[in-house]
């Protein structure tokens, strides 16, 4: 069985520590506690890993699209390599999640996020799993769009750094032992 794993985000160096990509930084995790390093798949539009863990063959992917477009990456990796929609987990920021919280879910909405959107609308399902890191509600002096793209501050570091390992955890585990829909908290 194969499985593609995505995190999601924004490339660039304005985009490195911000809220939206939280996904990235979960993957990176991931990555290190694989022992992979990421190599560019200009097809795909996407920093790639393919690696194996419990027998499973796995690609993890950081789509290089930007948010909006991350379903152009998804589904060209998923066509690549033969992978199912419900293979498919994704990793991504949610604003109606407290920061230091972790939920797993499969199929569902978008939730307003446009990188779910994208991918929904592209594989043509919801029925994947999504791995949702709490970023904190915006303020209301503050347009989401541009919360968003904030980075973290230096008092939401240490949760943010637990959630980020307790993800990663629960991506190994899931690997092992099956994805179950849960919520945990760092």
């Amino acid at each position: 069985m194969s499985l593609l794993i995505v995190g999601l985000g924004n490339p660039g160096k304005e985009y490195v520590n911000t809220r939206h990509n939280a996904g990235f930084l979960a993957l990176d995790a991931l990555a290190g506690a694989l022992q992979e390093s990421w190599k560019l798949n200009k097809s795909a539009k996407a920093e790639v890993i393919e690696t194996r863990y419990f027998d499973k063959k796995i690609i993890l992917a950081k789509p290089q699209t930007f948010m909006n477009l991350s379903g152009q990456s998804v589904t060209s990796l998923a066509n690549k390599f033969g992978i199912d929609p419900q293979n498919v987990w994704v990793v991504s920021d949610d604003v109606a999640l407290p920061l230091g919280t972790l939920r797993v879910r499969k199929g569902g909405s978008a939730g307003g996020h446009n990188g779910l959107k994208s991918i929904m609308e592209k594989l043509g399902t919801d029925e994947f799993v999504r791995f949702r890191i709490g970023v904190n509600e915006p303020p209301a002096n503050i347009p989401l769009e541009n919360y968003v793209l904030q980075k973290f501050s230096k008092a939401e570091s240490g949760s943010l750094k637990n959630i980020l390992a307790k993800t990663q955890e629960t991506l190994l585990h899931a690997l092992a032992n099956g994805v179950e829909d849960t919520s945990v908290q760092a």
